[in-house]
């Protein structure tokens, strides 16, 4: 399939400047362009490399220009490549139907417009949106709901009592609503608090690869529209996170936290119970909260455990100095011990 960069302008609502007939046949990176491809920049940092790129055209921000190429100028030039990238590869649909291989109890809504694969089970009064797609060897526990548009991915397993929104994507290996880790100590030997609470997934969520949601213990456990959640990611019983939140890989929520909306959480940040993280608050990469602490809104806190930006590096500014400061501690103490000895030396005796 090909385009002209007319019609591309078009597709994302930016304006040409260049050669609007030129056809363009796929996307790639400045550095792996070739000739009828189209790439972006985002800043004016790139514009050397991009006028270098064998690319054909080049999205770019409204009002830039690049000597030598043809360009597409746009509000936002990352998602307009990302409507690009759609354009010339189309996620792939599977056929509507329900493959002969699943398992589906008898009292289990599925609409005509859904796609269900092979080995598929679905438990008793599960309620399928439209266009759904459900991959292999997916597993839908008792009572759930699936919204609209929903994809979820081969290898998912969803507890009893889930309710997923719409336009949900869940990759591969993810288990949604396990039990929450409640248990209590009675004379020496522990014991399970029943896990009796759901998990209610909003709509426009993404959830990656190997993902652990458990449910509540008595109520939900709660991510709310449009949150991102990488690969790796353990989310606990009870805990809560707001609207339109990233959290990168191999982090972990400990359970009754409660993340408000547009937090960005960077990789392998650990966060304790009963913590709350306050509005657009951005938590680096390690971070450590400990239990019950609280993160005030839009605040950049880094290190174990987890203090704002500005009193970790001035901390840590401390810390690279410390080699430095043992050895005039050291030279020093040699020298107090030298004029000890030299003092010493010196007594007159009798």
């Amino acid at each position: 399939m090909k385009k002209t960069v007319g019609e591309i302008a078009a597709l994302v609502g930016g304006s040409v400047l260049g050669d609007a007939s030129l056809e363009i046949g796929g996307v790639a990176s400045l550095e792996e362009a070739a000739p009828g491809d189209i790439a972006f920049i985002d800043s004016e940092k790139y514009d050397t490399q991009a006028m270098m790129s064998r690319a054909s055209a080049v999205i770019v921000p409204e009002g830039h220009a690049l000597e030598g190429k043809t360009v597409i100028q746009v509000r936002h030039p990352r998602r307009a490549f990302a409507q690009v990238v759609l354009l010339f590869h189309p996620p792939r649909r599977p056929p509507v139907g329900i493959h002969p291989t699943a398992v589906i109890a008898d009292n289990v809504v599925v609409p005509e417009s859904a796609s269900i694969g092979p080995y598929v089970v679905i438990e008793d009064d599960v309620r399928i949106g439209e266009r759904v797609i459900i991959g292999a060897g997916v597993f839908i526990g008792a009572r759930g709901i699936i919204g609209d548009d929903t994809i979820i991915h081969p290898h998912v397993t969803i507890y009893h009592d889930v309710t997923i929104g719409a336009r949900v994507t869940i990759h591969a290996g993810s288990v949604i609503g396990g039990d929450g880790f409640g248990y209590f100590l009675v004379e020496g030997t522990y014991h399970k608090f029943p896990q009796i609470g759901s998990v209610i997934i909003e709509d426009d969520v993404e959830i990656g690869t190997n993902v652990t949601i458990d449910r509540g213990t008595l109520g939900a456990t709660i991510i709310r529209r449009g949150t991102k959640i990488d690969n790796l990611v353990q989310v606990a019983h009870n805990v809560v996170i707001g609207e339109d939140t990233v959290i990168a890989a191999q982090t972990g929520i400990a359970g009754s936290s409660h993340i408000e909306d547009h937090v960005v959480i960077g990789g392998q940040v650990g966060i304790g119970d009963h913590v709350r993280i306050g509005r657009k608050a951005v938590l680096g990469a390690q971070a450590g909260i400990p239990s019950g602490k609280r993160i005030p809104a839009s605040e950049f806190v880094w290190g174990t455990p987890a203090r704002p930006m500005r009193e970790f590096k001035s901390q840590y500014a401390h810390l690279v100095r410390l080699p430095r400061l043992a050895a005039q501690v050291e030279d020093l103490a040699r020298q107090v011990a030298e004029l000890k000895k030299n003092a010493k030396d010196q007594r007159p005796t009798s």
